[in-house]
């Protein structure tokens, strides 16, 4: 259902309550007045308080639905706190004047009630008003957890333990005991201000933006199931007349990529709102170290929060408790020698800081050349250099082919990749040190291509 809907609906359920909130003060007033029953004015006067109720709420839930402005950035749901907070000081002031006027019969005793076979119908129609308006108020209340529909069912349902309250004194009255009038007011006041604590102190923590405990543990556990959250930091939740805003803090692996931390942020947002329909969820997550991060992860992160790209062979080796680390890192065009030289000592600062079992640092400084503009596919053009390539590759025995050379030119720079065939009984360190090895021997003998990219294969493929 649409906002439009739901609002035409709860605003038509408000209005209902007014007209027979009408219709109940006018009935009971003209009775009360008519046998001089106290019991039957103070339903009067609690029906009118009911109207008036009635009529605030009826304006709230107008107001509360108003899409968020500049002005009030979580919109206009806490009118209907306002309201019922009205609703509840109403109630108390006529539970006042019912108490003082009961006391003060039952005191002197000089009041006559007339007991009447009207008295007994007014009060039996209010009863039954009284029951459906509270049922459908309650219902729409519950669909669309309005509080100040919610208050005006309350008020509907308090009537109807009143009305028979009062049913019970005017049948003590005919039986010629006046006294009990009075006290059925007082008891009606009494209900009535027990109604009013409820209320009261509902409206008053929803001002407060108070959250019962077990709501925020709920939704804790909703985000506690979506993967990847490694830890819930804080969540904080606000109630705004049918609408909830929850903030949350969650701890996300450091070592996840970006998409995939916010992928994460979006699951827990629909978690949270597949679970409380129509919630407000902003969630922050802060990157976090996990016990079980690697070193090579640590380094990782430590080269790419200096805001630089993944150092590159990276090797950890591990001799008498300590770690020896070699790895190579590009520094952008332009930085003078000591400027990365200084910038290569921050990261080994920071290594051995998060990283204290750390033997010795060797850091290989290249610099990094990104490209500008389209690259020329120059291997038809460069039938010589394919060929030198091949030969060299080639010739090292423990490489049993070389395929798919691609020569790619930029400016004066050249980018090569190849497919160089081993054996498949090969292990995979065997693999990567022979492939360093060619690779160096390409860089020495051919010194105008920048960077050599060489993909290692089994044999069998070739032959597939």
């Amino acid at each position: 259902m649409t906002e439009e809907a739901a609002s035409k609906e709860k605003k038509a359920i408000a209005l209902s309550s007014v007209v027979a909130a009408i219709f109940l003060t006018g009935m009971k007033l003209g009775v009360g007045l008519w046998t001089n029953s106290l019991g039957i004015l103070s339903e009067a006067a609690h029906s009118g308080l009911d109207l008036m109720a009635a009529l605030i709420t009826y304006f709230a839930v107008s107001v509360s639905d108003r899409p968020a402005d500049e002005e009030h950035q979580y919109g206009h749901g806490k009118m209907e706190n306002v309201s019922a907070l009205f609703e509840t000081i109403l109630l108390i002031v006529t539970c006042g004047w019912i108490i003082w006027e009961a006391i003060e019969r039952l005191v002197t005793g000089s009041v006559h009630v007339e007991a009447n076979v009207w008295s007994f119908v007014v009060i039996v129609i209010a009863i039954v008003v009284d029951y459906s308006r509270s049922k459908a108020l309650l219902r729409v209340a519950r669909k669309y957890r309005s509080q100040a529909l919610e208050a005006d069912a309350l008020h509907f349902s308090s009537d109807i333990w009143s009305s028979l309250t009062v049913l019970a004194g005017l049948v003590f009255v005919s039986f010629g005991y006046p006294s009990f009038d009075a006290l059925a007011a007082l008891a009606v006041a009494i209900l009535v201000l027990f109604v009013s604590y409820r209320l009261g102190r509902r409206t008053i923590d929803a001002l407060m933006d108070r959250v019962p405990p077990e709501m925020t543990k709920n939704i804790d556990d909703v985000i506690r199931s979506v993967e990847g959250v490694e830890e819930i930091r804080s969540t904080r939740v606000r109630l705004s007349g049918a609408k909830m805003f929850v903030d949350t803090t969650v701890g996300i692996r450091r070592t996840l990529p970006f998409e995939r931390a916010h992928r994460i942020m979006d699951e827990i947002e629909h978690a949270v709102v597949a679970a409380f329909t129509g919630a407000d969820v902003t969630v922050h997550a802060e990157p976090m170290r996990r016990q079980d991060e690697t070193v090579i992860d640590s380094i990782r992160m430590i080269v790419v929060n200096k805001g630089l790209r993944p150092p590159h062979n990276l090797e950890v080796h591990q001799s008498g408790g300590k770690y020896f680390i070699d790895f190579d890192l590009e520094y952008v065009k332009g930085n003078t020698f000591v400027e990365a030289h200084a910038i290569a000592s921050e990261i080994e600062e920071e290594i051995r800081t998060e990283i204290p079992s750390v033997g010795n640092i060797a850091i290989h400084l290249e610099e990094y050349l990104p490209d500008q503009g389209e690259s020329l596919h120059a291997t038809e053009e460069e039938p010589e250099l394919c060929r030198a390539i091949e030969d060299l590759v080639c010739s090292d025995p423990r490489i049993l082919g070389c395929r798919d050379i691609t020569v790619l030119r930029h400016a004066a720079h050249h980018h090569v990749s190849l497919a160089c065939l081993l054996s498949s009984s090969m292990k995979l360190d065997e693999v990567h040190q022979i492939i360093t090895q060619v690779e160096t021997q390409l860089y020495q003998h051919f010194p105008r291509v920048q960077r050599f990219m060489i993909h290692a294969e089994p044999a069998e493929e070739q032959r597939k």
